[in-house]
């Protein structure tokens, strides 16, 4: 007799990009008839300057990246965030820690080259190395208009 999968939770990428909203959107839209709760989470770190010295403390950067998720969680679910949506905020490169994510999640749900508004956060590359090295599916979802054909 087969088993029937057993889902654990959808994580989804958040950068703060419209295509980061859609991975939201999409994400929600799976969790609801599998009755799974979702994660949004926001990787940040503190940039490597090399020629220049930087004032910002670490707790900027969280802050910022925390805003960004708010902001982003607003755009997709308005005022009502759904119960089964949490959000967390993991410092650290969003590559590595997402593949960490990965291997406690049913689905990792990825916006295509977001590039938001973090330096460095380009979930073009993100998401392709994400693709080949998560240990779970991955969802890559198209930005908002994406594929649309257009008359010359």
């Amino acid at each position: 007799m087969a088993e029937t999968a057993q889902f654990k939770k959808i994580i989804v990428g958040v950068d703060g990009s419209d295509s980061s909203v859609q991975a939201l959107l999409q994400a929600q839209a799976l969790a609801v008839p599998l009755d799974v709760p979702v994660e949004a989470v926001t990787c940040w770190e503190i940039p490597q300057l090399y020629d220049r010295y930087v004032v910002l403390q670490a707790e900027d950067f969280r802050e910022g990246a925390e805003k960004v998720q708010r902001d982003a969680l607003a755009k997709a679910f308005g005022n009502q965030v759904p119960h089964n949506v949490t959000a967390r905020l993991i410092h650290g490169n969003p590559k590595a820690a997402l593949i960490g994510e990965s291997k406690n999640a049913s689905m990792l749900v990825l916006g295509r080259r977001g590039r938001g508004r973090f330096a460095g956060h380009l979930f073009g590359s993100v998401s392709s190395y994400l693709v080949g090295h998560a240990a779970c599916p991955v969802l890559v979802v198209q930005p908002p208009g994406a594929g649309e054909v257009t008359s010359a």
